[in-house]
């Protein structure tokens, strides 16, 4: 069922614009009493080249007229990786790193930014590395990462990360093609996640899978998901648009329908033309809608960034593959409607450990010993 929501004058506006052009940017909010910082970490700069992939990092407090650039995300740039914020801290997971040779390499690391301190300091690294996963936050307590690329291939697993006590588990993984590229979130109990890129095994080898998925976590057992195929959303099937959780919808933003690797130009070898589409799934009513339109079209981007009341989206590649300084903004209310709603509170027996530990005999896998996940 498709409901459309139009509006005539454009919702989403201009905000304050990177210092620097970036692209495949990992971004996320956090907030505290004196209001709400948007941050930007990794992607690619204007070359588009294997040596423009960096590890800068910027952050916007809302309500100032430019962004400034922070400590750089330790390590090597990387792309595709993704951030989400818990408990007062940002956490980066993932990426990959690309040589000079074209060679590219998952990695399992998770950082860890304090914005009160400015620091960063590393966290137990991913079980399974993965980039271009999905990401979300499930009750403000665990982190769900969804699929994506490791290494030589797409994977299934579902992995769940505890920033309190610094814990990977598995949770049940996605019954569908394994993707990377795809976009969603956790809205609620329930994660939403579309399309993204199956590999093939012939040409193109990359190829974009139109689907879209719905996971039902389980609260007194979260590493327990039911998963159900939903119906096609109403733009074409989509790779690395951005998302966002308000309330009980998952919003989508963007995109492009013909995938890429990093510069833009599709696996089929014609240009990729970003996407203006803007449309949500609703949890609670299990209905699609559209929704007003980006005034841009825009693409490559890691996630949309829920701050305060309002939606943000950071960077990107814009038409003819040009790698973005921009930022746009529209009002929750405005952009669907009306204010969100609450997550629900945690489960009576919630506690920091919630999943039953699976271990890893993989001497690569192993994890280090848990430590406090904020100390530095």
């Amino acid at each position: 069922m498709f409901i459309c929501l139009c509006a005539l004058a454009q919702i989403w506006i201009s905000a304050p614009p990177l210092p620097v052009p970036v692209t495949n940017n990992a971004v996320a909010a956090w907030s505290d009493g004196a209001g709400t910082t948007v941050y930007s970490f990794l992607g690619l700069d204007s070359t588009k080249a294997w040596n423009g992939v960096t590890n800068r990092a910027f952050e916007w407090a809302i309500g100032r007229q430019a962004w400034e650039e922070i400590e750089p995300v330790p390590g090597p740039g990387r792309l595709a990786a993704t951030a989400q914020a818990v408990g007062g801290r940002v956490f980066v997971f993932g990426g990959y790193t690309v040589a000079e040779d074209g060679s590219e390499r998952s990695l399992p690391h998770v950082d860890m930014y304090d914005p009160r301190s400015g620091r960063w300091s590393s966290r137990a690294p991913m079980p399974i590395p993965v980039d271009d996963a999905v990401s979300g936050v499930w009750a403000d307590s665990l982190i769900f990462l969804v699929s994506g690329w490791h290494d030589r291939d797409n994977v299934t697993n579902v992995q769940v990360y505890d920033p309190f006590a610094d814990t990977w588990r598995q949770a049940t993984p996605i019954p569908g093609r394994p993707v990377f590229g795809h976009t969603g979130a956790i809205a609620g109990n329930t994660i939403v996640y579309i399309d993204g890129v199956r590999r093939n095994a012939r040409t193109p080898r990359y190829e974009i899978e139109p689907t879209s998925w719905r996971g039902e976590i389980d609260p007194t057992d979260p590493a327990r998901i039911a998963w159900t195929a939903l119906p096609i959303h109403p733009a074409p099937a989509l790779y690395r648009a951005a998302a966002a959780a308000v309330g009980d919808e998952v919003l989508f933003a963007g995109g492009t329908d013909n995938p890429y690797n990093y510069d833009g130009i599709g696996y089929d070898g014609v240009p990729s033309r970003p996407r203006k589409d803007v449309f949500g799934f609703n949890v609670e009513t299990s209905t699609w809608r559209r929704l007003p339109s980006l005034a841009t079209p825009s693409m490559d981007h890691r996630g949309m960034v829920l701050a305060g009341d309002r939606l943000v989206i950071v960077g990107g590649m814009v038409g003819d593959q040009i790698v973005a300084s921009q930022v746009v903004t529209a009002m929750v209310g405005e952009a669907v409607g009306r204010r969100p709603s609450p997550l629900p509170p945690l489960p009576p027996s919630h506690t920091t450990s919630l999943i039953p530990a699976i271990s890893f005999t993989t001497e690569s896998l192993a994890l280090p010993k848990n430590i406090d996940v904020f100390s530095m």
